[in-house]
């Protein structure tokens, strides 16, 4: 979250039951909440909720809307140069999902389901700043295989261990 201007919007695709959502708005971050079922919230300041099926309707977000984007446990590549686009310059993406190598350990199984290694590298890696990035199995709080990415719309590299200003 330092990456991200203070009090910028961000958006939580398939913001499931809000738990990136509720983190974000306690740090005074405006949230766009987007998910298929968006019953698990209530209205209140700086959260605006969509509902969108994300995989059968047209992505509802404009072009470098978003000073930060967290996608977690979600995995739709078709959606990737939208993710792309709608960050502001500036603008941080976080994704964190399975990779391969889960199908060993639970779900999801289906490789449509699960991250290449080296995958969000190449899909985003290109076009924006990389800070972080992992493919690795962890243990808990349950075994999986996770891919992960920080990455920047940005001309070059942020300043280590700094802020962005």
């Amino acid at each position: 979250m330092h990456l991200m201007r203070p009090g910028g919007g961000v958006l939580d695709v398939a913001a499931g039951h809000g738990r990136h959502t509720h983190a974000l708005l306690e740090h005074g971050y405006t949230v766009t909440a987007a998910d298929v079922d968006m019953s698990a919230f209530t209205d209140q300041p700086n959260l605006n909720r969509v509902e969108v099926d994300l995989e059968a309707e047209a992505w509802p977000f404009s072009a470098s809307s978003f000073d930060g984007i967290v996608m977690t446990n979600y995995l739709h590549r078709p959606h990737f140069p939208h993710l792309i686009e709608a960050l502001a310059p500036g603008g941080v993406l976080l994704i964190e999902t399975f990779g391969e190598g889960n199908e060993k350990l639970g779900r999801p199984r289906n490789p449509e389901f699960l991250l290449k290694p080296g995958e969000l590298l190449d899909a985003f890696g290109r076009h924006l700043h990389v800070v972080a990035y992992e493919h690795c199995a962890e243990h808990e709080p349950r075994p999986a295989v996770r891919q992960r990415i920080c990455v920047v719309k940005a001309d070059g590299p942020m300043p280590c261990n700094q802020k962005p200003g």
